[in-house]
């Protein structure tokens, strides 16, 4: 797209830019983005002004500050700030960290502050003041879930008492931008931008521009690009730095370092991106949180290691994070001696440099969004890479782009610390049966990674029950170069890294279309689930993790069953389960589910409450919750509101249940109106929430939690666990399904079968 004309004057752009970011990650995507000759600095105290031409990026490491603390490094960051040198203060897309404080800070001193948070590259849009991701509002998703508070509902919120004044998608397209947001500068009032594309945050950057350097920005990465752009055609000796630098530069001659890889983040996508590495030989070690609370790690860490990561299968704790990545920095540093460095979260890579006492880096360029490659004074290469970012072969691509012979190592080994299994203890661990869902959907392409993952291999010895050539095929689509190979029975299974074990039927042609609906594939399904439940009930495995089935494909093979739930009933010979999903947030059980709505109502009653609620209540104290409080939602909106709604379908089938349950000393609460009752549950108040009817639950835990979601079938005389997403036949063959919720579903498969093993 040709940028707009601009009304700025030959020469009266600014030649020198100071940028100022929270973490690392940030302030390196923001001095690639600005695409100027410069540097990232870590830390106001090694700052100087920028030269002419120059931009320099400042790292204030303010993230997980005190408010008050962050608006103080950015008030000494600004303290000496010469004329003419634009300012922009980097913030996160997501709204996370001390936007308030530090925009606050910025607008001390300058004529105005402008704010634009969009990211266009992510897809992370501005409509109407409210952050979206892929169109879904911001405090609707689960974006915040390693946060201890929740997101705020929009920009203006998260601005905290400042005065804010929206600028709408029309007004940020029209020709008086400039105008409006000196209008609303000269009033005292931040504007707060929409913008949708990168051509929006142009307009947005030309227009304050237009306005002198007196007034500020803040904003993404993205607005930082659209700065770079705009200087670099109003000021054509200012040249940018080049994205392809990093390979050609670790081209040269001397000794090739080492590579550690640091994963500091618990984003879902992290355990694919990781299997990707050790897919191709790469040694990992994964430390629970535990073990780093401990402080007894280091020990047990073998020098040579290429990828750390926390465990976060267990989950992490809202606040114990910070703590968590201290530890994992101080134990990267100790193992890093002369490596380049691959860093991913901004807090993570900062401790690690802090810690091996790098002062500031110069950027090379970037080799995906976000994964940008630097070079420290002493010519170690570091790339670093925002938690949240990249598909699943963002490691793979940063890994390659600075060792182009990386897919080529031999295999070296996973080793999970504290985790080193002898032959015996791996015996011990349980046999999970994974079976394959349906295979013109994702299911083959998320369990090749989950299968491969070290946490996996540390907890349970996985054995699919599907076609192997299908998951030969998915392991080539995903490009990950591993071992399939097929048993006659899942105790005949061995585990060495890089294989996965399968019991294969050979029902599938190798010609069956991906994403296609196909009564083979539903057939193929079925028989999958028959042969895990036979070797459940016969004790040949302690557990059953099912991948997606399409019910439609499997009705179409004859098989009339509602989904996964019912028929595990069927084939095991029980008459009554319950369907539970569980995510980091929230875990529902529902009384009704695969049935209209109609039929829902007429169908609860107090036994089938107290039922569910039962079995509910047992779940989670096998999960470690002692005494578990129990929210239970009412039919009607409001829980009936005293007889206003409805006929009293609440004291007539919900009540007498609740007097029973709370007798035997149960802690359910309720009827609660389903409106608010997940809210609460999302802020800790519950632990187990029980809903009426289907969507009734699975409507706020897509939103709360998919990504990271199970499902699990409580009531059958074995385990079983599932990922909580369908088949996606939109995007299956296409290799970018993520594998979070499958790594999961078998953790939990296996933590909860380990009991059977003991």
């Amino acid at each position: 797209m040709p940028f707009p004309s601009s009304p700025l004057r030959e020469g009266t752009a600014p030649r020198r830019v100071l940028a100022l970011a929270d973490d690392l990650s940030g302030a390196a995507e923001t001095a690639v983005a600005l695409g100027m000759p410069g540097r990232i600095v870590l830390g106001p105290a090694s700052m100087d002004s920028p030269a002419y031409g120059e931009a320099v990026v400042v790292d204030l490491d303010c993230r997980c500050l005190p408010a008050s603390d962050a608006a103080r490094r950015v008030r000494e960051a600004l303290r000496a700030v010469p004329p003419g040198v634009l300012v922009l203060k980097k913030a996160d897309s997501l709204l996370r960290g001390n936007l308030a404080a530090e925009t606050a800070a910025c607008a001390e001193g300058a004529e105005g502050v402008v704010v634009a948070t969009a990211l266009p590259a992510l897809r992370r849009t501005v409509r109407g003041g409210v952050v979206h991701l892929d169109g879904v509002p911001l405090h609707t998703t689960d974006a915040w879930r390693a946060e201890s508070t929740a997101p705020p509902p929009s920009i203006s919120a998260a601005l905290g008492d400042a005065r804010t004044t929206l600028v709408p998608l029309e007004a940020v397209r029209g020709d008086a931008l400039p105008a409006v947001l000196r209008e609303a500068v000269d009033a005292g009032q931040l504007p707060v931008c929409d913008a949708e594309t990168d051509a929006d945050l142009d307009l947005i950057a030309q227009a304050v521009l237009a306005c002198g350097p007196g007034v500020r920005l803040m904003g993404t990465s993205g607005l930082a690009a659209a700065v770079g752009r705009l200087l670099r055609r109003t000021d054509g000796d200012v040249a940018p730095t080049t994205a392809g630098e990093g390979p050609q530069a670790l081209a040269g001659g001397g000794r090739q370092r080492p590579l550690l890889v640091v994963v500091g983040t618990a984003d879902p996508s992290a355990p694919a991106q990781i299997a990707q590495l050790t897919g191709r030989g790469a040694r990992h070690v994964s430390v629970s949180p535990d073990v780093m609370n401990s402080g007894l790690v280091n020990s047990d860490v073998p020098a040579d290691v290429t990828v750390l990561s926390i465990d976060s299968g267990p989950g992490i704790r809202p606040g114990s994070a910070r703590r968590l990545v201290s530890a994992l920095a101080r134990l990267a540093a100790d193992r890093a001696g002369d490596a380049d460095l691959v860093l991913t979260g901004g807090e993570t890579a900062r401790r690690v440099l802090d810690a091996i006492g790098v002062a500031h880096l110069a950027p090379l360029g970037q080799i995906h969004h976000g994964a940008v490659h630097a070079r420290t004074p002493d010519g170690r290469h570091v790339v670093t890479r925002p938690g949240s970012f990249g598909d699943t072969d963002s490691l793979l691509r940063i890994a390659t782009a600075l060792r182009p012979d990386f897919p080529h190592l031999p295999p070296q080994g996973d080793l999970p610390v504290n985790a080193i299994l002898t032959a015996d203890h791996h015996r011990s661990l349980p046999l999970i049966a994974v079976t394959m869902g349906d295979g013109a959907g994702i299911g083959p392409e998320v369990i090749v990674p989950a299968l491969l993952h070290p946490d996996t291999l540390a907890r349970c010895r996985p054995v699919v029950i599907g076609d192997a050539g299908r998951l030969r095929q998915a392991a080539a689509i995903l490009g990950v170069d591993c071992d399939i190979v097929s048993v006659t029975a899942p105790g005949e299974a061995e585990f060495p890294p890089g294989r996965v074990n399968v019991v294969d039927l050979d029902l599938l042609p190798a010609d069956l279309p991906w994403g296609e609906l196909s009564a083979l594939a539903g057939e193929a399904a079925y028989q999958y689930v028959r042969v895990a439940a036979d070797l459940a009930m016969k004790g040949a495995v302690h557990g059953i993790c099912t991948a997606p089935l399409n019910k439609e494909a499997l009705h179409l093979a004859g098989h009339v069953y509602p989904g996964h739930t019912e028929l595990l009933a069927h084939l095991t010979g029980v008459d009554e389960v319950s369907m539970m999903l569980s995510t980091p947030k929230v875990k529902v059980i529902h009384v009704t589910t695969h049935i209209g709505l109609i039929d829902a109502v007429r169908r609860i009653e107090p036994g089938l409450v107290e039922r569910t609620v039962r079995r509910g209540h047992e779940a989670m104290v096998r999960a470690g919750v002692a005494k578990p409080v129990i929210g239970v939602c009412g039919i009607n909106p409001h829980a009936g509101e005293n007889g206003l709604f409805g006929y009293g379908e609440e004291e007539e089938k919900i009540v007498p249940a609740l007097d029973v349950l709370r007798a035997d000393g149960i802690d359910a609460r309720g009827p609660l109106p389903a409106d608010t009752a997940f809210f609460l549950a999302g802020r800790g108040d519950y632990d187990l929430i029980v809903a009426m009817y289907h969507d009734q639950g699975h409507g706020p835990v897509k939103v709360l939690g998919i990504e990271a979601g199970v499902n699990l079938t409580v009531g059958l005389p074995v385990i079983r666990t599932s990922v909580d997403h369908g088949t996606a036949f939109d995007i299956a063959g296409k290799g970018v399904a993520e594998a979070g919720s499958m790594v999961e579903a078998v953790r939990q498969a296996a933590e909860m079968s380990s009991v059977a093993v003991r």
